[in-house]
């Protein structure tokens, strides 16, 4: 279970890891750029390169209430918090560097789906437990949406984006689950029926 900084951390070692795979002599020894997009970046843009845009988070339906963390004294954490990141890889260039960068990231998303803790605590030391990881796969995001999506963006000056989630981020809390006071002794009051109805 991470800390809140799990988020910008997950985004941030997405970005990393395709920085550290990049190898220019792949690319016509062209430097491409690597960065986390707000909204507002997209506004400028970047002349060639890769960049991670979180759009939406979503909590995930099929953890919707896990239970927390026990700790060493005996007592559990309230449940955690497991998220869905729903984010845009976008490869920015010329038409061809556009292509060429998108079939590279892809690959290299689709060698590394599952980010274990100790690469993502290199972003941000302590914020996932040695025992997690994340797992990151295609996005569903019909045309329409990525079209409407990109018009806010970049008034209509599309690049080739792929949509991606990174799945069952848990979220864990700082305060401890308080468990109510345990029934002793149940007590039940009996009333009387009347011996005689009115109106029979």
């Amino acid at each position: 279970m991470a800390s809140f900084l799990a988020v910008e951390t997950v985004c941030q070692a997405i970005i990393q890891m395709l920085e550290a795979s990049f190898q220019g002599e792949n690319f016509n020894s062209d430097n491409l750029e690597f960065e986390v997009y707000s909204g507002q970046d997209f506004q400028s843009g970047m002349t060639a390169g890769v960049s991670l845009y979180l759009y939406r988070i979503l909590i995930n339906d099929a953890h919707r209430i896990p239970t927390g963390r026990i700790m060493p004294d005996g007592k559990r954490k309230q449940t955690q918090l497991p998220l869905d990141l729903q984010f845009l890889l976008t490869a920015w260039g010329a038409a061809s560097l556009q292509h060429r960068i998108a079939g590279w990231m892809m690959r290299i998303v689709e060698d590394f789906p599952i980010i274990p803790a100790a690469y993502l605590n290199t972003v941000a030391p302590g914020v996932f437990k040695s025992n997690e990881n994340v797992e990151v796969v295609q996005g569903e995001l019909s045309n329409e949406d990525l079209f409407h999506l990109w018009e806010s963006l970049h008034h209509n000056k599309y690049q080739l984006s792929i949509p991606y989630v990174a799945r069952n981020v848990r979220i864990e809390s700082t305060q401890e689950y308080e468990e109510g006071i345990p029934i002793h002794e149940r007590k039940f009051k009996l009333y009387k029926l009347q011996d005689s109805l009115v109106g029979f």
